[in-house]
């Protein structure tokens, strides 16, 4: 006998186990950050300072040097050629680097994997911010939106 309730509950956790097997799953961000660097090392995402904030002095504020770092499951349903692209954005959507190329990706997995994970990871250098306020990084794949990673930009003059 099965009662009331736990019928779902089978229900939910076969469905939740056929998601994690990859059947009729598409990719999976696991993980999208902002930091200070970031390595791949034979498939581990190594990550230095994860940040949502920047704290600056003066305007315009320039940020030495930082990482966007991506890990990415994909399944059988993804595989052939993709495109990743990022779009760094003010608080008005308006692009604060127009010239993010974007990036190829070719996903093809061995007959015995169900899925395949890889690393993305894009060092910027000098990110130069006129103003304070909201800011994100959008991760688009094939033009559809997956992802977004917050920053806020917060002036803090030196006290006189």
């Amino acid at each position: 006998m099965i009662r009331e309730g736990v019928a779902s509950e089978l229900v939910w956790a076969t469905l939740a186990a056929g998601n994690y097997l990859g059947f009729g799953q598409t990719m999976n961000i696991q993980v999208a950050v902002l930091c200070d660097a970031a390595t791949d090392d034979n498939g581990k995402l190594n990550l230095l300072g994860a940040f949502d904030t920047i704290y600056t002095q003066q305007l315009p504020a320039t940020h030495p040097q930082c990482s966007i770092a991506l890990r990415v499951t994909f399944f059988s349903g993804d595989e052939g050629k993709h495109n990743l692209r990022f779009n760094f954005v003010d608080a008005d959507g308006g692009s604060i680097m127009p010239d993010f190329p974007p990036i190829a990706v070719d996903v093809a997995l061995p007959e015995d994997m169900h899925f395949g994970t890889r690393n993305f990871i894009v060092n910027i250098q000098q990110l130069k911010f006129e103003n304070p306020g909201l800011y994100s990084i959008d991760i688009m794949l094939d033009d559809q939106p997956q992802a977004s990673i917050p920053l806020l930009v917060k002036h803090n003059p030196p006290a006189t």
